[in-house]
């Protein structure tokens, strides 16, 4: 089987240390250092849009041993068990997360964003701008999915 290597482009910086409490990332003020490699410029005209799609790796979150067999969301007996890619939690396989964020500020290699929910030390493997376009027009989503989320993003 084909396998890879991802180097991290940046670090996550902000207050949110505990990798496991869950909710209220709505609020929280992210800094992305990108790495000095991709130079000054790396972040040019991203201030020009209102979101970015922020990549990175779960990297305090070891990879189930087994993702045959269905489980509820965040081990919750009150949530119907799901397949591993019917759910957006850490233990993943390849432990990638990606969540959209409303840029703040574009300075040299510091992107501020608002809503990351990677704690401080996430590595980051990536950053694309959001666009309309690929955005979908209309969502459709199981009614657990709302009330699992509902404190999810609250300030």
């Amino acid at each position: 089987m084909l396998s890879f290597e991802i180097r991290p482009i940046g670090t996550v910086r902000n207050d949110r240390t505990d990798a496991q409490h869950t909710d209220n990332w709505g609020a929280v003020r992210s800094t992305i250092t990108v790495d000095e490699r991709f130079g000054e410029a790396c972040l040019q005209g991203l201030e020009e849009f209102s979101h970015v799609e922020v990549l990175f790796v779960f990297d305090r979150f070891p990879e189930h041993d087994d993702y045959r067999e269905p489980r509820p969301n965040r081990g919750r007996a009150d949530l119907p068990p799901v397949g591993v890619f019917a759910g957006r939690g850490p233990r993943r396989p390849n432990r990638i997360g990606v969540t959209c964020c409303a840029i703040e500020s574009v300075r040299g290699r510091e992107l501020t964003v608002v809503g990351l929910d990677a704690v401080s030390g996430t590595p980051v493997i990536d950053l694309k701008p959001t666009m309309t376009e690929f955005l979908p027009v209309d969502v459709r989503q199981p009614e657990w999915v709302s009330h699992l989320m509902s404190e999810y993003f609250r300030p």
